[in-house]
C-alpha cells in the first residue's frame, strides 16, 4: 500500500527488530524465514490480542492465539492516568503472552500499544513495568501507523473492482477511517485516513453503556459524525462514495459481533464471520436487535458476553455514524487488522533480508 502525499510519505515503519538465531539459519546466521516463526501483539484500549503464526505460501499459518478484554484505558479519558487496576490486568494477561511466545520458540516478534498508552500521562511507567515483569517491549505506535497495519492486515479482504474502499477500525479509545483509491493489477493508494479520539470504551463512559434509550443513543451517532464531517469535508469523500462504486469494510469487535447476530449464531465462528458481505440494511436489524435486549440479555448473548455489554451499543452508535455519512449497500467483515498487518510486515521483511534493529525473540 502507498501514500498519494509527496511531502508526508507513508507513515513511517517502527523498528522491529533482529532475530536470534536459534539453530536455523539462511547461511548468514539469521533464521531462514520459511523456517522462523512470528509473533503479533496488540495492546488496545480494551484488548489484549496476541498471534503467533509460521509463513505458508504468500501468508501465514496461525500455530497459537490469545485474547483477553484487559480495559488498560478504563478511565483514561477522565482522570489520565491507566489505572492500578487496568495495569495488573493488562501485565497479568502480558505474562501469558510472553510464555506462549517462549513455549513456540517465536524468532521475532512486534508487540504494539495503541491509544491508551498513547493518551495516559504514566504510559512510560506502564511500559517500564511490562517490560520489567514480562520480558516483552511495547511499543506505543502512531495513529498513522496503526491505521497502515490495520489495512495491511485486511487487504485480502479488499476488492479492486470498486474504485474506492473506506476500511474503519473502531478500538476502545480511538476510530481508525482510510480511505482508499483502488484498480485491478495495481497497488491500492491511501487517499485519506484519520484517527477519531472515540472508541467504545471512551463513547460509553461519556454516554453510558447499561441502559440506553432512544435520545441517548441518537446523542452518541450524531456526536461521532460531527466528528466525521470534517474529514469528509476536507477530502470530499461523500462525493466520491457517490460518483464511483465504494467498498466499506469494517474492523473490530462491533463489526464481528454485529455478523454473528445477524447469522444467528449460538458460538461465534470466525470462519463464518471473516470475509462476509452483509448489506447495509441487514446491520441495521443487527444493531435494532442489540439495541432491543438489555443489559443482561446483551451479556447472555454469545456473541456479546458480559465483558463487552456494557460496550457493545456505544460500538453500534460509532458504526450507524459511519454509515449515515458515508451510506453504501453492502459492508464487508473482517476479523484481522492490526495483529496480521504485523505478521505480514515481519514475514515481508524476513524474506527481504531486512533485520532492523529493537526487537529480538520471544521474551
Amino acid at each position: 500500500m502507498r501514500v498519494n502525499d509527496p511531502e508526508r510519505g507513508p507513515p513511517p515503519r517502527m523498528p522491529i527488530g533482529a532475530a536470534r538465531d536459534g539453530g536455523r539459519d539462511n547461511g548468514d546466521g539469521r533464521p531462514s524465514p520459511e523456517r522462523s516463526v512470528f509473533g503479533a501483539l496488540d495492546v488496545g484500549t480494551n484488548n489484549c490480542r496476541l498471534l503467533i503464526a509460521r509463513p505458508q505460501g504468500p501468508g501465514f499459518r496461525v500455530i497459537d492465539a490469545f485474547s483477553r478484554i484487559v480495559r488498560l484505558g478504563e478511565g483514561v479519558g477522565r482522570t489520565g492516568q491507566l489505572s492500578e487496576a487496568a495495569v495488573e490486568r493488562t501485565v497479568e494477561a502480558l505474562r501469558i503472552c510472553a510464555d506462549k511466545m517462549r513455549r513456540r520458540s517465536v524468532t521475532r516478534f512486534r508487540a504494539v500499544a495503541t491509544e491508551a498508552c498513547r493518551r495516559a500521562m504514566n504510559g512510560a511507567d506502564f511500559l517500564d513495568r511490562v517490560a520489567a515483569e514480562t520480558g516483552i517491549r511495547l511499543e506505543v505506535i502512531t495513529t498513522a501507523e496503526e491505521a497502515r497495519l490495520a489495512v495491511a492486515g485486511c487487504l485480502p479482504l479488499i476488492d479492486p473492482a470498486h474504485a474506492h474502499a473506506l476500511v474503519f477500525d473502531i478500538g476502545g479509545g480511538s476510530t481508525e477511517l482510510m480511505f482508499l483509491g483502488l484498480g485491478r493489477g495495481a497497488e491500492p493508494i491511501l487517499i485519506a485516513w484519520v484517527s477519531l479520539p472515540c472508541g467504545v470504551v471512551t463513547l460509553a463512559e461519556q454516554w453510558g453503556g447499561v441502559e440506553i434509550d432512544e435520545a441517548t443513543y441518537e446523542g452518541m451517532v450524531e456526536e461521532v459524525r460531527r466528528l466525521l464531517a470534517p474529514f469528509d469535508a476536507a477530502h470530499g469523500i461523500s462525493a466520491q462514495v457517490r460518483a464511483a462504486p465504494t467498498q466499506m469494510l469494517g474492523t473490530s469487535g462491533t463489526v464481528t459481533t454485529l455478523a454473528g447476530v445477524h447469522l444467528g449464531l449460538r458460538r461465534y465462528d470466525r470462519l463464518r464471520v471473516d470475509g462476509l458481505w452483509i448489506s447495509l440494511a441487514d446491520v441495521q436489524a443487527a444493531i435494532r436487535a442489540l439495541r432491543g435486549l438489555d443489559f443482561e440479555a446483551r451479556a447472555r448473548h454469545p456473541c456479546v458476553g458480559r465483558e463487552r455489554a456494557d460496550l457493545v451499543i456505544a460500538g453500534c452508535a460509532i458504526l450507524e455514524a459511519i454509515g449515515r455519512t458515508w451510506p453504501t449497500e453492502r459492508l464487508r467483515i473482517a476479523d484481522r487488522g492490526v495483529r496480521e498487518g504485523i505478521l505480514n510486515g515481519l514475514i515481508a521483511d524476513s524474506r527481504a533480508g531486512r533485520y532492523p534493529a529493537g526487537r529480538d525473540a520471544a521474551p
